[in-house]
């Protein structure tokens, strides 16, 4: 089933990507916040949760489709929105789009993606799911919501656990930065890395193209600057229902970790929530997503559905959440590392690799 058997499994796609990228795949993406103890703890969770299969059950094919909000896709797990995903690898967006659409799956476009929503909406062909930083202006947060719902979005997912920018040390020890500072050692890394800065320049300059019309200029460089005045980082419950009331489809609130804050959003009319740490790039101290996805199965009691996501690398780690009581995966990091190492094919090889994983798997069980 898969697509390049030289890369196998996601460590093996994030270290091509590593190869491929100047900067963005390994320090940009696989970085945490602070001292990034929260990246390994996730990992570690999920490494702990041990499955005790049953033998002699017979000959028997794994059903993988899966309903959620109103779809039916051909697998519990969609591509989680990752912001600037056209800087790990030009187009991402557009490969990963036309993967949900190939394959049958989720893709979620986040509102600072290098690509805008009337672009991918259509690849996506009926699959996507739009991602929310809210604009503080309610104009503009009803335009970007109309422009999402009119070009195929039918999921709005808001995402409420970044009220201020963390600080990646490993970021900052690298250089990176957004916009990117043109230093000799950022175009040293360019220069050896010329399939990327090829593809870049082919492909144009990365800009927040679902934010551009609102900013007073159009350069990457003045809306990075612009972005945190659009965008406001810290929303409330009031804001919630706003969006909740202005929605006419499926409303998901991303970034939830607090049980009482699951009670709180099926209380305000969420139709499901992402348990998600943001993959450990925001808090340092908050606890694993997996372990903290039982309880808030348990308080949320069916009455919504429940997405994991934060810290996947494989299809035993879906199957771990959904032993859980998790209703459906996200995954972001691996989808981006497929197309950082393999451009266009990466999608479809990294939706490859978990299907079959999580298909293998699911028999052992």
């Amino acid at each position: 089933m898969s697509l390049d058997n030289r890369y196998p499994s996601i460590p093996y796609l994030a270290a091509k990507a590593r190869k491929r990228n100047p900067f963005f795949a390994w320090e940009y993406l696989a970085s945490g916040t602070g001292t990034e103890q929260l990246v390994p703890k996730n990992r570690a969770a999920l490494d702990a949760i041990e499955l005790v299969p049953r033998v002699l059950k017979g000959r028997f094919t794994p059903k993988l489709e899966t309903a959620i909000f109103g779809r039916r896709y051909s697998v519990p797990f969609g591509a989680a929105p990752v912001g600037l995903s056209g800087l790990m690898w030009p187009g991402s967006e557009r490969f990963i789009a036309r993967t949900a659409a190939k394959k049958n799956m989720p893709y979620g476009l986040s509102t600072v993606a290098n690509e805008p929503p009337e672009v991918i909406g259509p690849l996506c062909d009926g699959n996507g799911w739009f991602q929310l930083y809210t604009p503080i202006d309610p104009e503009i947060r009803a335009d970007v919501l109309k422009r999402a719902w009119e070009h195929g979005f039918g999921t709005l997912m808001v995402t409420v656990d970044v009220p201020v920018g963390s600080r990646r040390e490993r970021q900052l020890v690298a250089g990176v930065s957004v916009p990117p500072k043109f230093m000799p050692q950022t175009l040293f890394r360019a220069a050896v890395r010329p399939a990327w800065s090829i593809a870049t320049l082919r492909h144009g300059i990365p800009k927040f193209r679902t934010l551009e019309k609102y900013f007073a200029t159009k350069s990457f460089a003045g809306g990075a600057r612009l972005v945190g005045k659009v965008l406001d980082s810290r929303p409330d419950w009031e804001m919630l229902r706003q969006l909740r009331d202005a929605w006419p489809g499926p409303f998901v609130i991303k970034g939830i970790l607090s049980a009482e804050d699951a009670r709180l959003a099926v209380e305000m009319g969420a139709d499901g929530i992402v348990v998600s740490n943001h993959g450990g790039r925001q808090f340092d101290a908050a606890p694993a997503t997996i372990s903290v996805l039982p309880g808030i199965v348990e308080a949320v009691g069916g009455r919504i559905r429940v997405l994991f996501d934060s810290g996947i690398e494989s299809g035993l780690d879906i199957q771990r959440a959904l032993h859980l009581g998790a209703d459906f995966c996200l995954l972001g990091r691996a989808f981006l590392y497929g197309t950082a190492a393999l451009g266009a094919r990466g999608g479809d090889h990294v939706y490859d690799i978990l299907r079959a994983e999580l298909e293998t798997n699911m028999i052992q069980y």
